[in-house]
C-alpha cells in the first residue's frame, strides 16, 4: 500500500464541520425520509472520535442525527438475530473485517453498491458489502526500561527466546493473532502463513507456555498491564498501547512482524434505512474526516490522502504510515471465519489444562 506522506499539515477543528474536499452529492430525496440514524461503534475514543470526524458533521451538513450505539466486541450473533427476525436495533454499524465476512457469508448483509464514491479506497480495505475506515494494528508492545534502545526484541523469535530476552510475558487468551505468532517465531514465512499450520502452532506454544505469567482477555487489561508494569512484553492492539505511552509510560511498539486489518462500515440485510446508511457512507468516505478521528484514536486511516492533514509526528503512531506498514502483515479474515470455531475450542482446552 502506497501512502504520500508530503504536504502534511495539522487538522483544525472546522475540517470536522465543513463539508471539506471530498466528493458527495446530496440525495435529498433519501435525506429527507428521516431524521435520525442508529449507529453501532465500540464506544469510548470511537464514539468521541467518530463523532467529531463524522456524526456532527453529518448532522449539520442534512439535519439528521447519528445516535451512536455500543455493542458487543464480536457482534456476529446480534446483527444475525436482527436481520432474521426484521427487527433492526441498529440502522448500520461498524465492525471488524472478520464479523463482516462471516456475515457476508451468510448473505446477512446490504450491497453497498458504491464503487464510484469509494474508488480512492484501496482494493483491501473494501468490499461490495463493506468500507473500512481505520485500521487496527495488532502489535508487541514492550516497556523500555526493561528493552532500552538496541535491546528492544524486533521478532516474534524474540518474543519466544526467554534467555536473550527476559522478562514478564502475556499472551492473548485467543487463538486469533496467538497462533500466528507461535508459527512466526518457528521460522514460518509470513508468505507461508495460511493456511496455518496448527499442529506446529501448539508445538510453539507448548515452549513458551510455562513462560506466560498472564493470558489477558481484554484490550483495557493489556494497557493496565504495561502502565503498571505487571508485564514487560505484550501483545495488543496499537492503540491500547500507544495510549499508555501517551500518558508517559515507558512503553513502545515493535512495528516488525505486525498483524494489521480494518474496521468499517456495514448496513444489515433489509435495514429499513439502507439509502440513508449508504448517503452516511459516502459522506464519511474523505481523507479530511478520517484524519479528524485520529487525534482521538491512535487507529490509521484507510485512504491515503489522509496523511497530508496529520500532523507527521502523530502519523508515527499508525498502522497505515509508510514506515510502519512496511512490517505489517494482513491478517486473513476469511481463513478465521472458517476456522475460528474449531480451533478456538481447541486452544482454550489447551491452555486450561
Amino acid at each position: 500500500m502506497r501512502i504520500d506522506p508530503s504536504r502534511r499539515q495539522f487538522v483544525k477543528s472546522s475540517v470536522g464541520t465543513g463539508l471539506g474536499l471530498m466528493i458527495w452529492v446530496k440525495n435529498t430525496e433519501v435525506l429527507a425520509q428521516d431524521k435520525r440514524l442508529v449507529i453501532r461503534d465500540p464506544g469510548g475514543p470511537y464514539a468521541e472520535g467518530f463523532g467529531e470526524a463524522f456524526y456532527k458533521p453529518f448532522r449539520a451538513a442534512t439535519g439528521i442525527e447519528i445516535v451512536p450505539a455500543t455493542g458487543q466486541a464480536q457482534p456476529t450473533a446480534f446483527i444475525r438475530s436482527m436481520v432474521e427476525s426484521k427487527s433492526y436495533t441498529w440502522d448500520m454499524a461498524h465492525v471488524s473485517k472478520d464479523v463482516h465476512e462471516a456475515l457476508a457469508g451468510l448473505g446477512h448483509l446490504e450491497p453497498l453498491n458504491l464503487d464510484d464514491a469509494l474508488k480512492d479506497l484501496p482494493p483491501q480495505f473494501k468490499a461490495p458489502h463493506y468500507a473500512g475506515v481505520d485500521v487496527v494494528g495488532s502489535i508487541l508492545a514492550y516497556r523500555t526500561d526493561k528493552f532500552p534502545a538496541g535491546k528492544a526484541p524486533r521478532t516474534w523469535k524474540d518474543y519466544w527466546d526467554t534467555k536473550a530476552f527476559p522478562g514478564r510475558r502475556a499472551l492473548r487468551r485467543n487463538p486469533m493473532e496467538t497462533m500466528e505468532y507461535a508459527l512466526l517465531a518457528d521460522g514460518v514465512p509470513p508468505a507461508s502463513l495460511y493456511p496455518l499450520d496448527i499442529e506446529r502452532a501448539f508445538k510453539a506454544l507448548e515452549r513458551i507456555k510455562k513462560e506466560v505469567g498472564v493470558w489477558w482477555t481484554s484490550g483495557a487489561q493489556t494497557s493496565q498491564l504495561l502502565k503498571s508494569g505487571e508485564v514487560d512484553m505484550c501483545p495488543t492492539w496499537n492503540a491500547r498501547a500507544q495510549v499508555v505511552a501517551d500518558e508517559g509510560a515507558p512503553v513502545a511498539i515493535m512495528w516488525s512482524q505486525f498483524f494489521y486489518t480494518t474496521e468499517g462500515w456495514i448496513i444489515p440485510k433489509g435495514s429499513p434505512k439502507a439509502d440513508l446508511c449508504r448517503e452516511f457512507i459516502k459522506f464519511a468516505n474523505s481523507p479530511e474526516r478520517q484524519a479528524v478521528f485520529t487525534k482521538y484514536l491512535s487507529y490509521g486511516p484507510t485512504l491515503p490522502k489522509a496523511y497530508n492533514f496529520i500532523d507527521a509526528k502523530r502519523a508515527r503512531v499508525f498502522p497505515t504510515h509508510p514506515e510502519n506498514i512496511k512490517g505489517g502483515i494482513e491478517w486473513n479474515v476469511a481463513y478465521w471465519a472458517k476456522n475460528r470455531d474449531a480451533v478456538t475450542e481447541r486452544f482454550n482446552g489447551w491452555v486450561t489444562a
